[in-house]
């Protein structure tokens, strides 16, 4: 009896590595499955403005409009789910999310654990200081204590030195939201936050008196939307992409968010 079933289980498992449905395995129809949903679910970290934030109980944004766009493409709804940053990739990773849009960079990785689209926005790292800092450069940081937001490529750059080869901090220090790095800047508990540089740009303006946005950039990056490995679902959002690039209307977002002065 016993031989019978290690028999049967050794069928059940050849069976299941040869087909890409069933027995647990996860489909990579992706674009056929979301159809047969009707809904398009994509997580983010609502605290990255202009990308997406908060108005009352919806999530708005440059990310929030594309991946409306891709879901109005498909013929279905588009659920956001706001959930932690270090937690985006490996929600869509495990499949318990069809996308992440949140103002992602791509690493390589990153690359390891997700597919991206094609890249539809360029941004860099860029760094606040307080008002009264004398730190005006990146080679500024070194021995210094640094603010990121957690799985940002800020904490990867002030942690491994990437991007710049110049930068060793004496401590970096993480939080699930910029906004709390900046008020712990602004308190004097840090030195100076790493992040990006549209969100930057906002917080530096909205707290004038006590932090400002050095004009260096620390490094730049492109940002895409991640999928689960081997998903459909990356071919149908470039493709939207394309369209959005060919007739403007990804500029058309992008400019109702972001004001070039």
């Amino acid at each position: 009896m016993k031989t019978f079933k290690k028999l049967a289980a050794l069928i059940l498992a050849a069976a299941c590595t040869f087909s890409l449905v069933g027995c647990g395995s996860a489909s990579n129809d992706a674009v056929g499955d979301i159809k047969k949903a009707g809904k398009l679910t994509m997580v983010c970290n609502a605290e990255f403005a202009p990308f997406e934030s908060k108005e009352g109980d919806k999530v708005v944004g440059i990310d929030a409009d594309i991946a409306k766009a891709i879901a109005d493409d498909l013929g279905v709804e588009l659920e956001i789910q706001d959930i932690d940053f270090d937690a985006c990739i490996p929600s869509v990773k495990s499949g318990k999310a069809d996308m992440t849009a949140s103002g992602i960079t791509v690493t390589e990785d990153r690359k390891k654990n997700v597919d991206f689209s094609d890249t539809y926005f360029t941004a860099s790292q860029n760094i606040l200081v307080s008002a009264d800092s004398d730190i005006v450069k990146a080679s500024d940081l070194n021995g210094k204590t640094v603010g990121v937001q957690q799985g940002t490529t800020g904490d990867t750059y002030c942690t491994d030195s990437d991007g710049t080869g110049e930068v060793t901090v004496k401590e970096v220090k993480r939080y699930n939201k910029f906004t709390d790095a900046v008020a712990d800047l602004a308190a004097g508990r840090l030195d100076a936050v790493v992040l990006d540089n549209y969100p930057a740009k906002i917080l530096a303006d909205k707290n004038k008196d006590s932090i400002k946005l050095l004009p260096e950039p620390f490094t730049s990056e492109e940002y895409a939307i991640a999928v689960p490995k081997g998903s459909n679902l990356k071919d149908e959002i470039d493709k939207v992409l394309k369209q959005m690039q060919d007739d403007g209307s990804l500029d058309k977002i992008i400019s109702t968010y972001i004001t070039v002065e």
